[in-house]
């Protein structure tokens, strides 16, 4: 390994830890300061949770992850650009959660802003990330675009609709950015690796205050930045993006499973419920049990896929169906989208 390679992973290592105080202590203020404003979420029939517990605490992600990307760029440790689609793009996306957590705001504006931020993501980037490697034309480079801010979208909604347990959505980020890191140290280009790196530390502080029994709640603006940063970094690397969705399967597979019953039930699909995969395993289990289970599936089953898919020693569609195939027969035999 060169001196230059080594020097950076100090500053990542350095910076991540610092990152992960900064969110842990901001964390702390934004409990106090929603207990103060009453910000509380109160169990009612659609919650997995028991007691009014404080919400809005993912904003400290938010505040933590930004100022650290920031310093990266003046470091010179990740482009600018892909700071600036963060921070501008996900910016957006936390105000709007955030504004929400504190009165409800039309389904139909939050949307909006969703395809707004990904727009703006995707033409601050120099290059419109691709999810085909290789030159195409004009048209399909339109439809392409166009899909990808459907995914940014769509990615929002989906973590937004799987944080609903104490622990679950902190966690799932934190095992998907560590093998995000991975897959760009492995396929390139390795200095993308900062970004998730630092969002885990983000994340992690965070944790400390979500983990069951949760003390802070991330609420809507917390969510949704994470479930934007993880697409966004998701589109960085082509050849590399459906690596990602094997290792954020454990969500795709509960959510998409949940919205496609209710669809098909004739249900409203922007009303609150409960009747995901994980939430009826709660019911069963408990928070912890559930949590520790995602954790253990992506640690100990996705993520050796998507890098033996990376190192070329299984193909990525066998990798692909055997991330997928269980994930969505246990979300049926959990019932997900059953009420």
């Amino acid at each position: 390994m060169e001196i230059a390679q080594c020097g950076a992973f100090v500053q990542w290592g350095g910076l991540a830890a610092a990152t992960a105080a900064a969110s842990l202590a901001l964390t702390a203020l934004l409990r106090r300061y929603a207990l103060r404003r009453h910000l509380l979420d109160v169990p009612n029939a659609r919650s997995s949770h028991a007691r009014p517990t404080p919400r809005g605490g993912g904003l400290a992600i938010v505040a933590s992850f930004a100022a650290a990307m920031a310093v990266a760029g003046c470091a010179g440790l990740l482009p600018m650009p892909l700071i600036q689609a963060s921070i501008f793009a996900g910016g957006i996306v936390a105000v709007i959660g955030f504004a929400d957590d504190h009165g409800h705001i039309a389904a139909r504006w939050r949307l909006l802003a969703h395809f707004a931020a990904a727009g703006a993501a995707l033409l601050i980037l120099p290059k419109i990330p691709a999810l085909f490697v290789g030159p195409m034309p004009w048209g399909l480079l339109a439809l392409t675009a166009l899909a990808e801010a459907f995914y940014l979208a769509w990615m929002l909604n989906l973590y937004n609709f799987m944080d609903g347990i104490d622990g679950i959505a902190a966690t799932e980020a934190i095992c998907v950015c560590l093998g995000g890191a991975a897959l760009f140290l492995l396929g390139g280009p390795p200095c993308l690796a900062a970004a998730p790196v630092l969002l885990a530390a983000a994340v992690a502080g965070f944790l400390c205050w979500n983990w069951p029994p949760a003390r802070v709640f991330m609420g809507d603006g917390g969510s949704g930045f994470l479930g934007f940063i993880l697409g966004l970094l998701s589109l960085q690397a082509p050849a590399l993006f459906w690596h990602w969705t094997i290792l954020l399967a454990v969500f795709i597979c509960d959510a998409s499973l949940t919205l496609a019953r209710r669809a098909l039930d004739g249900q409203k699909l922007h009303e609150a419920h409960r009747s995901h995969a994980y939430q009826h395993a709660a019911q069963h289990w408990g928070h912890l049990p559930v949590t520790l289970a995602t954790a253990a599936i992506n640690l100990f089953w996705l993520l050796p896929l998507a890098l033996a898919a990376a190192l070329d020693w299984l193909p990525l569609s066998v990798s692909m169906a055997s991330a997928y195939a269980p994930l969505l027969a246990l979300a049926w035999r959990l019932d997900a989208g059953k009420t």
